[in-house]
């Protein structure tokens, strides 16, 4: 039996939630935006979850039970109550040069836990699968550009094409560089001293994979599993915080 109480792709966009919830009652994002419907959407998502936690069903039954499709719905509604789908950039044009950097971390939160309970359905449809990884999702990048940190050298910032989007990846391979063809795991936002980094390439023996197959914006075919290792790890890393 599939024991969705302990499914990390529930749980990690539930868990994303709670943050989303912590973060906002302080968010001070300049623009025209609805904070309170925001916030309260947010909540009311909860019942689902402790529905979807405890519901025990399998399959199409669970891809498709109103549960998942209620948080989806829901997860529309505060796009539209954040200001629609540009959102983000609103925030972003309207902030300031002193608060830019802490936007676009703020930012990155919001996307991690938008994007855990929109691409819910997806990734149930993988089947009952133990395995930290299905918690989030993993998608083949390009590179657009590479530069140094300002404040360290031993870390790069990489733009990466996501198909749907672009990302910022903080990376301490030294060798990436661009129109490498990665694996990108879309991890919860880290800042590494104040750049933001939306997730983390997939490597081997301390280097990152540069010819991975599939399309930009899928899932990666053919890689090692222990490319996976890290990710694992982390994922269960951010379940215990």
């Amino acid at each position: 039996m599939w024991d969705t109480s302990k499914d990390y792709r529930i749980l990690v966009a539930n868990k994303s939630r709670e943050n989303y919830l912590n973060l906002m009652p302080t968010a001070s994002f300049r623009g025209s935006w609805n904070k309170k419907m925001a916030i309260e959407s947010a909540k009311l998502m909860n019942g689902d979850f402790q529905s979807l936690l405890y519901c025990y069903l399998e399959g199409k039954e669970l891809v498709n039970s109103p549960n998942v499709d209620n948080l989806i719905k829901s997860a529309n509604e505060i796009i539209g109550y954040l200001g629609g789908k540009d959102w983000n950039k609103t925030f972003l044009n309207n902030s300031s040069k002193d608060d830019k950097q802490k936007t676009l971390e703020n930012i990155a939160k919001i996307r991690f836990f938008l994007d855990s309970v929109l691409g819910l359905k997806e990734r149930l449809a993988l089947g009952s699968i133990d395995d930290p990884i299905v918690g989030i999702d993993i998608k083949v990048g390009r590179i657009m550009s590479v530069s140094k940190h300002p404040h360290a050298d031993s870390l790069m910032i990489c733009n990466v094409n996501l198909g749907s989007r672009a990302i910022t990846v903080v990376t301490n391979d030294l060798e990436v560089k661009e129109d490498n063809v990665v694996g990108v795991s879309l991890l919860p936002p880290q800042t590494f001293i104040e750049i933001t980094s939306e997730g983390m390439f997939l490597g081997m023996d301390g280097s990152v994979l540069k010819n991975v197959e599939g399309g930009i914006g899928e899932m990666p075919k053919g890689i090692p599993m222990q490319s996976l290792n890290e990710t694992r790890n982390l994922v269960e890393l951010y379940l215990k915080k």
